[in-house]
């Protein structure tokens, strides 16, 4: 992975919103490719909801709205549930491309959530006295150390963490 720079959290977190929104249109207009971009774009939003969730939620609990932060939990594992099984199909099933399409389209929902000007997540997490730089500092060697191991090892599947993780 490229070593980019993020002015803090948010910009991280931003930039990875927009990284998979251009995965989604790309998969759109795939061909053969399909297989692979929806790896990209699962690996991806891994490593994205593990990062928010080990390192960037947990630094705004009881700072912000807790209804926000407990939905944004709830989003995650729909879209595990989703990513899990899409990891585990191809192209070639029944259903494939509308579990993407449906997972593009919860993807969308939860970034509107975080990305509100006003009353979104990330205002209000910026409101906040929480050092948005620091906590880059955190969540960037996470984040590579996911990504690297997506890229060479593979990432487990993704485990939801608040609805029946048991059941899953």
């Amino acid at each position: 992975m490229a070593q980019r720079e993020f002015t803090d959290a948010i910009a991280l977190l931003k930039a990875d919103h927009r990284e998979v929104e251009e995965l989604f249109s790309r998969f759109e207009s795939a061909r053969g490719r399909k297989r692979e971009i929806a790896e990209r774009i699962c690996n991806e939003l891994k490593v994205h909801s593990m990062i928010e969730e080990e390192i960037f939620y947990p630094a705004f609990r009881g700072k912000i709205d807790d209804d926000l932060l407990d939905e944004a939990y709830v989003e995650h594992d729909g879209a595990k549930v989703l990513i899990n099984d899409i990891m585990a199909g191809g192209p070639e099933e029944d259903f494939y491309d509308a579990k993407v399409k449906v997972l593009q389209e919860q993807i969308e929902h939860h970034v509107e959530e975080e990305e509100k000007r006003s009353e979104g997540m990330f205002a209000q997490c910026r409101e906040t006295d929480v050092d948005l730089v620091a906590l880059r500092d955190q969540m960037l060697p996470r984040k590579q150390e996911l990504m690297q191991q997506a890229e060479t090892a593979g990432l487990p599947p993704a485990q939801p963490s608040v609805v029946n993780p048991q059941l899953t």
